[in-house]
């Protein structure tokens, strides 16, 4: 009773007061929108690691089934590196006791021996399939598809290469990232196939291999005893604590997707819509109606016959007529009250191009190239916006020639230099011994890819003169805008050069007047200018 006493007496339910308003993230509006999203955090690594292999399949699917992607994968290549990536060795030998003119030939000649190295594929490649250039090119595919590339460096001793018929032992064994394994375990510092001492820094690689047709689990070690690179593992990180990447694609999936299904859903439409429809909209009765005349009352006959006549006369007249829409299309006199008409295609609407450019911006700004890259429509394009475009997009391509190609092209080049110095066949003062002591002064490079888009090529050349003019730049860095080697720039040209003055010739090198082309102006006399 006491229970059902207080019950009954309790207060009268008073209505929700609304709720005080107050700064801070996270507050929504009226509408609730930010409620409609539900998040979880967690660690990037732990992200990557649930959609690694989901995120793997789906990109690999829409590259091989998508032209644009296809051809979008083909310009991150030929924006990030071009023909190939141009070796552009810095080395800091000055600190060693070197002259600058034995640099500059020790330079040349380690040009001379990469140049051939890299192009062969029996010497470089350890399946001896590809070349270096192609290598790169597939790490930047991959790099697309997965989120990074991985690569095993491997050395054939002497039995090998004489099997072979090659001279050098280094080589560069490419692996899908798929084979390196997806298993964690904490304990032992192991997660999504790396393992990690204590400082998180990585000393193991857990690749799967096929032999002879069973599938085992092989680890390899990241660094040798001497501290050279044995697994080569390119990838951009997104958190402090990543352990591997993930398809670049990943953001644009659902961008992508919805892009083919409103392409796919308007060809269909408008393949159907394409059978144009004819009809007769007549403002004849329906048989309910004569039922309905049929139906009046004997003294309404009159009315009745009248309608009826009237009605038969007209389809008198029009039973004469033909409508034909065949081959041999023919249209005659209609019945009173009626129109034909033909009906068209109406799709696409208007509404199609604004999505579909919208969609297509937000997978090329996922993939990092432009969006006239992706979609090859520039109508709407001018100087100015492809300007703007291109110096957007410039960094981005410049960051991943950095980030992705050269980290895996650099160690190479490396272990390379390590093996020819060490076998003796590239000079080195000292000896292996002391390039051993200063290898990263020996070996340290920069990798120079193709030249800047240009949408006026003779407004950049004039602005390329005129930094030059104004001493705000320098031929190299002129030399790398285009692409170029500045070292192998200078050797053509006085190559070129010396040709010509042999020849008895005028050398284009060498101005006409003996000086600039402003000099020569001021040379010249006054002249008075007569009305």
């Amino acid at each position: 009773m006491k229970l059902l006493d207080r019950i009954l007496r309790r207060p009268a339910a008073t209505p929700a007061e609304r709720p005080q308003r107050s700064a801070g993230y996270l507050r929504d509006s009226r509408s609730g929108v930010i409620n409609t999203r539900p998040a979880i955090l967690r660690e990037s690594r732990d992200d990557i690691r649930q959609a690694w292999r989901r995120a793997a399949g789906i990109a690999v699917d829409l590259i091989q089934n998508s032209g644009r992607l296809r051809g979008a994968a083909d310009q991150v290549v030929a924006d990030t590196v071009g023909v190939e990536l141009v070796l552009n060795p810095q080395p800091n030998l000055a600190r060693l006791g070197w002259s600058a003119d034995e640099i500059n030939d020790w330079i040349k000649l380690v040009k001379e021996e990469w140049k051939r190295w890299s192009w062969n594929p029996a010497e470089c490649d350890f399946r001896g399939k590809f070349t270096l250039p192609q290598m790169i090119d597939i790490a930047l595919r991959w790099d697309m598809a997965y989120g990074e590339a991985t690569g095993v460096m491997s050395y054939m001793g002497t039995a090998w290469r004489q099997r072979y018929g090659i001279k050098s032992g280094t080589k560069l064994c490419m692996v899908p990232p798929t084979r390196l394994v997806q298993d964690s375990n904490e304990f032992e510092g192991l997660f999504q196939g790396v393992f990690h001492d204590a400082n998180g820094r990585p000393t193991h690689y857990r690749f799967e291999e096929r032999n002879t047709g069973i599938v085992e689990k092989k680890d390899y070690p990241a660094y040798d005893a001497s501290g050279r690179k044995m697994v080569v593992h390119a990838f951009d990180p997104a958190d402090a604590t990543d352990v591997r990447g993930i398809s670049r694609m990943a953001p644009a999936f659902r961008q992508h997707i919805q892009h083919e299904i409103l392409v796919d859903t308007t060809i269909q439409t408008q393949i159907l819509q394409t059978i144009f429809a004819a009809t007769l909209t007549s403002a004849s009765p329906s048989k309910e109606a004569f039922e309905a005349l049929e139906a009046l009352p004997d003294d309404q006959a009159d009315l009745r016959d009248e309608f009826l006549a009237y009605f038969g006369g007209a389809l008198e007249r029009a039973r004469d007529g033909d409508i034909t829409v065949s081959g041999d299309p023919r249209i005659s006199h209609l019945a009173p009250g009626e129109k034909f008409d033909l009906h068209g295609a109406k799709t696409p609407g208007p509404e199609f191009l604004p999505v579909w450019k919208a969609l297509s911006r937000d997978t090329a700004r996922a993939i990092g190239i432009t969006y006239g890259g992706l979609t090859m429509d520039h109508n709407d394009a001018t100087y100015s916006s492809v300007r703007m475009e291109n110096s957007s997009i410039w960094p981005v391509v410049v960051r991943r020639r950095e980030r992705i190609a050269a980290p895996i092209v650099q160690p190479v080049y490396e272990n390379w230099m390590d093996e020819m110095v060490g076998e003796g066949r590239l000079p080195f003062k000292g000896g292996y011994e002391a390039f051993a002591e200063n290898r990263d002064l020996a070996t340290w490079a920069l990798w120079q890819g193709p030249a800047k888009p240009s949408a006026d090529d003779g407004k950049s050349a004039k602005a390329s003169t005129e930094r030059l003019v104004n001493g705000t730049s320098t031929l190299a860095a002129e030399c790398a805008e285009l692409g170029y080697d500045p070292d192998e720039v200078f050797e053509q040209r006085k190559r070129e050069h010396q040709r010509y003055v042999d020849a008895g010739m005028p050398s284009p090198f060498v101005p006409r007047n003996g000086g600039t082309a402003d000099n020569a102006v001021q040379d010249e006399p006054a002249k008075k200018v007569e009305a």
